[in-house]
């Protein structure tokens, strides 16, 4: 199977083939931010043309439509344009994983037979926030998203949600057909011992900074916002451990620990707009309200980070 060739029209693989998600999805995926041009309007040329630089450096696919592309203020219209986008970019040299989750179950799957439609690799489900559900909830919204027939990727992020899924309620979400992959946002390495004690998810650190630990620990790799930028010595990362090499693959990531934090002192993705738009990957670092853009202090502060990191800013 090749990227973009995958609409699951009869089956999805066994959630206990977590090599699946690695073969098929890659190791690197980017969390792909959303362009706007100067009046808030998506800039879809400006985003097809990040796309191939992504896939042209390191990136093995792209995340679109999470939260780093600021899916909280797009339209649907918008976001299954978006969708589409990223299938025509990545159409035979990279994978395309949809964000259809929400805190409306009947919403997510329509927006993930929008993505299924459109040829998505796999979606990218968010734990439902605000609303706040018991486990059997959770349980119930993401079931009834694999029904739709195209693989599945938890989300767990309880810095956004408010909301954590336990080990063993995402060990349980495990056993639904189609669920292959954990996107782990909680930095307790503990818990994330426990799910892949009881699972066979394939996982996916869902900071940058979770990389090494979760690479460590045998995981698959990263839906990273900082591959914007380094995604070449993400992937170097990601090979230094699969040859055993830990040390190697260790010094890489003490290389980048400035960017870890740098790109995340204020809410993400203020400040990775404010990098690519500083060195003319994207034309504009408008964000959407209510988020705002960067302060002329927070790009010093950026520029500072990079320069530590061997980054042209």
């Amino acid at each position: 199977m090749t990227p973009g060739d995958s609409h699951f029209e009869v089956t999805v693989p066994s959630p206990r083939a977590s090599g699946y998600a690695a073969a098929v999805l890659g190791a690197v995926l980017t969390a792909a931010v959303t362009p706007f041009d100067a009046s808030g309007e998506v800039d879809e040329t400006a985003y097809r043309a990040l796309v191939q630089r992504l896939l042209a450096s390191g990136s093995d696919g792209i995340v679109v439509a999470g939260t780093t592309g600021e899916a909280s203020t797009l339209s649907d219209v918008e976001r299954i344009a978006l969708f589409e986008a990223t299938r025509d970019e990545t159409r035979g040299t990279g994978t395309m994983v949809a964000g259809t989750g929400s805190n409306d179950t009947a919403h997510s799957v329509h927006l993930t037979h929008a993505a299924r439609e459109i040829g998505a690799d796999a979606v990218l489900v968010v734990t439902p926030y605000y609303n706040k559900p018991p486990a059997r909830g959770i349980v119930a919204h993401v079931s009834a998203i694999a029904e739709v027939g195209i693989p599945v990727v938890l989300y767990n992020i309880p810095g956004r949600t408010a909301l954590n899924m336990p080990p063993e309620l995402i060990i349980e979400l495990a056993s639904i057909p189609g669920v292959i992959a954990l996107k782990q946002a909680n930095e307790d390495l503990s818990q994330l011992q426990a799910v892949m004690d009881g699972c066979d998810l394939a996982i996916y650190a869902g900071n940058d900074d979770m990389l090494m630990p979760v690479l460590e620990m045998g995981g698959t790799g990263v839906i990273s916002v900082a591959s914007h930028l380094v995604g070449d010595r993400m992937q170097q990362m990601v090979a230094l451990a699969a040859a055993g090499d830990l040390d190697g693959a260790r010094a890489v990531d003490r290389s980048l620990t400035g960017l870890w934090s740098g790109l995340f002192e204020v809410t993400n993705p203020i400040l990775i707009k404010a990098v690519l738009a500083m060195s003319g990957a994207i034309p504009t670092d408008f964000v959407r309200l209510p988020l705002v853009q960067a302060t002329d202090a927070e790009r010093d502060r950026l520029r500072s980070v990079l320069a530590a990191a061997g980054i042209p800013a």
